[in-house]
């Protein structure tokens, strides 16, 4: 019986050792999950194909690591299960870093930060809100972060804003607009800036960038970021790759990837073509 006993453990040891050396083997192949619909990180064109600053850059981080990548869409909020689930390999979605997430997967080193901010209507009654031009950080002291999004309470007291579902931006306004406005979530952000053009909502929130080119397009021309921009806290450690825990040898792979491409200037460059700023 203890003999037995003895060549199951070993038996379990040998499949628990051979599965931790596969998971450290070096990939050839991987598959890459994204949004395509958050321009202009990622967003399926006219073509039908997926464009973007993440599509180019993750296959500039393939071409880096050496392996031959799929890029596949996905919709947001099954991004993490799928990825969990062993559907594909990575994510690259402009997913913040957050404590929630880190617990679940892992991330890659940051390939860009985060920055968010309100979009609302030129002529509306939220044109002028406080704060505008100024930056929030959230990981700062707490007396002083109330005191800075106080004016802001009071004039967004009762209005429908909204945001993306399962984001950063939705946890912002649970944590601190709690009670004070109307949250409404969408799956989309298209969906969130369509129904603030047709009047459905009074502001949204999202990443600035997003906003940005929101705002470059003709139909948006009538809308304008105004308050604060928001950094740290909710908004997390930066925009990185999402792996699986277990992928430590894929996780070093897109790390090194990602160091070098920002060290010869190839994110920066691409942020000046989709983002059209520097992330410096």
């Amino acid at each position: 019986m203890r003999v037995s006993k003895l060549l199951l453990t070993s038996a379990l040891l040998g499949v628990i050792s051979a599965g931790a050396a596969a998971a450290q083997t070096k990939p050839t192949e991987i598959t890459i999950a994204t949004e395509g619909a958050y321009e202009p990180w990622n967003f399926t064109g006219p073509d039908g194909k997926l464009a973007g600053f993440e599509i180019d850059l993750a296959n500039d981080l393939c071409a880096r690591m050496k392996v031959k990548c799929t890029i596949v869409a996905q919709d947001w909020d099954g991004l993490i299960p799928s990825l969990t689930a062993k559907k594909f390999d990575a994510i690259m979605a402009s997913m913040i870093v957050t404590e929630k997430r880190l617990a679940v997967i892992s991330f890659s080193k940051p390939y860009a930060p985060t920055a968010a901010a309100f979009m609302v209507e030129k002529t509306g009654p939220l044109a002028d809100l406080p704060g505008t031009g100024t930056t929030v950080d959230l990981a700062a002291d707490k007396a002083k972060v109330e005191q800075e999004l106080q004016p802001l309470r009071d004039a967004l007291k009762g209005k429908a804003v909204g945001a993306q579902v399962s984001t950063a931006n939705a946890v912002f306004l649970d944590t601190y607009f709690k009670g004070v406005v109307d949250p409404r979530e969408y799956k989309t952000v298209e969906q969130h800036d369509l129904d603030l053009q047709a009047g459905r909502i009074d502001a949204v929130i999202a990443q600035k960038t997003s906003l940005t080119a929101t705002l470059g397009k003709d139909d948006f021309k009538d809308y304008k970021i105004a308050g604060p921009t928001f950094k740290g806290g909710v908004f997390g450690q930066g925009i990185a790759a999402g792996l699986r825990k277990d992928d430590t040898v894929l996780k070093s792979m897109f790390d090194a990837a990602i160091e070098a491409a920002e060290a010869d200037g190839t994110i920066n460059k691409l942020a000046q073509k989709w983002i059209k700023t520097s992330l410096d």
